[in-house]
């Protein structure tokens, strides 16, 4: 049971990255080829982000399997110890959970809407995926440091 939700888990998180990949791609190209979207830079720069981060997703999982086994498998562990990886775990899925709420909401708007009100749209996604980025750098390497 638990490789089917690993397998699912993975499954998912690769069609989202697919998916907005292709989203990314298909608006680059028709945006970039018009010239006439002012926005297209800073739209580029938070894709980057995303793009930079949604790799360690995969880290982000391989993390939390290993601590979840080191728990498993140290039955004598103190309840302090018990207690510090739980948290870690906590924040590894919490960064995660981030990311994928982050994607699913990211919707830019139309190349014909008020130029103004998409680049503040804009400029709001750059700080929240700023955010899941330090989120998620922050909770792999408390994760990396717990499972030592």
């Amino acid at each position: 049971m638990k490789n089917v939700k690993s397998l699912l888990f993975l499954f998912a998180m690769a069609l989202a990255a697919c998916t907005q990949s292709a989203k990314h791609d298909e608006h680059h190209h028709d945006v970039g080829n018009s010239g006439e979207n002012p926005n297209q830079t800073l739209y580029d720069q938070v894709m980057d982000i995303h793009d930079e981060i949604m790799p360690r997703a995969e880290d982000i999982y391989q993390l939390k399997k290993e601590l979840q086994e080191k728990l498993s498998s140290n039955p004598n562990m103190t309840a302090d110890k018990k207690q510090e990886l739980e948290l870690v775990i906590a924040q590894l899925d919490s960064a995660d959970q981030s990311m994928m709420d982050w994607m699913h909401q990211f919707k830019p708007l139309p190349d014909s809407a008020d130029q103004e009100k998409a680049r503040a749209y804009l400029e709001s996604e750059m700080e929240r995926i700023k955010k899941v980025k330090d989120l998620m750098n922050e909770s792999i390497d408390k994760a990396k440091l717990a499972k030592n």
